[in-house]
């Protein structure tokens, strides 16, 4: 599909401030064209946080927590099956034994199965917890629970209390917890409405030592260091692709700031190592990209204890042998994506997906665990609106669970909610983001949701919000085409809602070639904007692209540097050709 190109805009008056504060003059203009307006605003210092007293709940339910600990109450961590999820579960244990002390605290956690126990604190969940040989007392919901009325509804038959913490959009109604903290229930006015689940659970920590230090129980001198858990906090962080906001770039800098100077969990350093990657150039690129989908793998596959187990052990050899585990079934995932994906590619082959607004796609052979990954796939490929269904089960009924994925300009969970109020019986259940969502459906309704959501896609989407898009940062001068201006850009706090830069340029392209087959190997030298070539040569490289270039090509491309036997090279990772619409 053709790309459509566009340069970012940004205020000119803003990078002229920047640059005359110290900034880096093409980092001026990238921060400008992010909406910073003034050095003060690249301050990512832990005092930069928004306090947890503007996070409705958050104080309360630190007060209920102190309690709690002090009565000795048996508390049990109720987990989601991602990545949000396990280093959330992990932050809240790890943080609540590090405030209550082992002798004082009772935790533990239990994360559903997928499979057979779906999403969130369901009344099946509240059951099995219930039957544990030591009730607890207390359920933590992380990065889950906002949508779980009937869970907290068992829970209060059994006699248990339940704490929700989470950041999913909530529904019309909310559950009868003892507390909710998230920042997108209505009431809530936190600036950030960005935090990641993990986000949330080590606020209402940040909170609690508070409340337990105003008690007595330790003074600032000799409290716990919360923030030894921000490590967690920026891999869950990144991994749920959360907007980062002010607030979250702040979570994550000092998080991948530890993770380089060797302060890290045991197990973040054992992912590490199985991936082959160096911590000490850590980047919000290896949490999303590397990190992230190695503890993922955990709950696409199987069960996701395995990864928080991982997170939680301080051996550095139980950590590295868990990680070498979730390594094994991250590339057992990639061989049953390729699979689902090739499947999936077949059957779109007679359609003209052009002349759809979404896509649809369902498969009794697909691994439920897998199929948010192929929605995301197949969404990048077609710009669409995707969502991809694979066989489960609901209460011991056999179901129809989907995985959707989103483009700019359609909000996914929205769209559901419009199916749902028009067909009342069609979506069994559903949650989610503007981004990303997911639902279950009886089996034999497929064919009238995919109606459905085609029409509400055609209804809602323009043709401009069908074209692919590129937005990029203008020409970059080639004497900052260099390793060490690379290691800049990498060095800053870049994802979603905070984008890592992409510039344009045009190239004479010297030699071009197949690596593996499918991934185009290039040399070029940049053309000036005076239109005479650049001496130096650059290595650039083209993923999943075979098809060759034209001489001179306009290309839009990121700068990285590359470390390679203790050799550091620039290079350029080609994005998008310039050609006629």
């Amino acid at each position: 599909m053709t790309i459509k190109l566009s340069q970012r805009k940004y205020s000119e008056k803003d990078a002229l401030l920047l640059s005359q504060q110290g900034v880096h003059p093409v980092l001026s203009k990238l921060f400008a064209a992010r909406g910073v307006h003034e050095a003060e605003e690249l301050s990512l210092e832990l005092k930069n946080l928004f306090p947890p007293a503007a996070l409705t709940n958050c104080e309360n339910a630190a007060k209920y927590l102190a309690s709690a600990i002090q009565n000795h109450k048996k508390l049990l961590i109720i987990a989601d099956y991602d990545c949000d999820g396990a280093t959330a579960c992990a932050v809240g244990i790890r943080g609540l034994r590090a405030l209550g002390a082992p002798w004082n605290i009772q935790i533990d956690f239990l994360v559903p199965n997928r499979f057979t126990l779906g999403y969130g604190l369901t009344p099946e969940v509240v059951n099995l917890a219930a039957e544990r040989a030591e009730k607890p007392d207390i359920l933590i919901t992380v990065d889950n629970g906002i949508a779980s009325i009937a869970g907290v509804e068992r829970a209060n038959e059994l006699g248990m209390e339940v704490l929700v913490t989470d950041h999913h959009l909530p529904a019309d109604s909310l559950p009868p917890a003892k507390w909710i903290v998230n920042p997108n229930q209505a009431i809530c006015t936190f600036p950030s409405k960005a935090l990641a689940g993990v986000g949330v659970m080590f606020y209402l920590l940040i909170a609690l030592r508070a409340e337990l230090r105003s008690q007595g129980a330790f003074t600032a001198d000799n409290q716990p260091r919360i923030e030894n858990l921000l490590d967690l906090v920026a891999l869950g962080t990144v991994a749920d692709v959360a907007s980062l906001d002010r607030n979250n770039r702040v979570l994550v800098s000092n998080g991948v700031k530890r993770i380089k100077h060797g302060l890290m969990q045991p197990g973040i350093q054992a992912l590490y190592i199985a991936a082959g990657k160096d911590p000490t150039k850590a980047s919000t690129f290896d949490l999303g990209f590397t990190l992230g989908p190695r503890l993922n793998a955990a709950g696409r596959l199987s069960d996701m204890s395995l990864g928080i187990r991982c997170l939680l052990t301080d051996s550095r050899e139980e950590a590295l042998q868990l990680a070498h585990e979730l390594d094994r079934m991250n590339r057992e995932r990639r061989t049953i994506e390729s699979g689902m994906q090739e499947t999936a590619l077949a059957s779109l082959a007679d359609i003209q997906v052009g002349e759809q607004a979404s896509v649809c796609l369902s498969n009794p052979e697909w691994h439920q665990g897998v199929i948010g990954i192929v929605a995301s796939r197949l969404k990048e490929r077609f710009h669409r609106p995707t969502i991809i269904f694979a066989p489960g089960e609901e209460s011991g009924k056999p179901v129809l669970k989907g995985s959707g994925r989103s483009i700019t300009g359609f909000h996914l969970r929205d769209a559901l909610d419009v199916i749902s109020k028009k067909h009342p019986d069609l979506i069994l259940k559903f949650g989610g983001h503007a981004m990303a969502a997911g639902l279950t459906i009886e089996q034999d309704s497929f064919d009238l949701f995919r109606a459905c959501f085609e029409d509400i896609a055609q209804s809602l989407m323009t043709e401009e919000t069908l074209q692919r898009q590129l937005v990029h940062d203008g020409y970059l001068d080639p004497n900052f085409m260099e390793a060490e201006f690379g290691s800049i850009l990498n060095n800053e706090v870049w994802g979603q809602g905070f984008p890592p830069p992409v510039f344009f340029g045009e190239f004479e392209v010297l030699s071009q070639s197949l690596i593996q087959g499918k991934h185009l190997k290039l040399q070029l030298k940049a053309i000036k904007e005076n239109g005479i070539s650049d001496s130096k040569t650059m290595n650039a490289i083209w993923f999943s692209r075979a098809q060759t270039l034209p001489n001179p090509a306009k290309l839009a491309y990121r700068l990285v540097t590359d470390h390679y036997q203790g050799v550091a090279r620039a290079q350029l990772h080609i994005e998008a050709l310039d050609e006629p619409l």
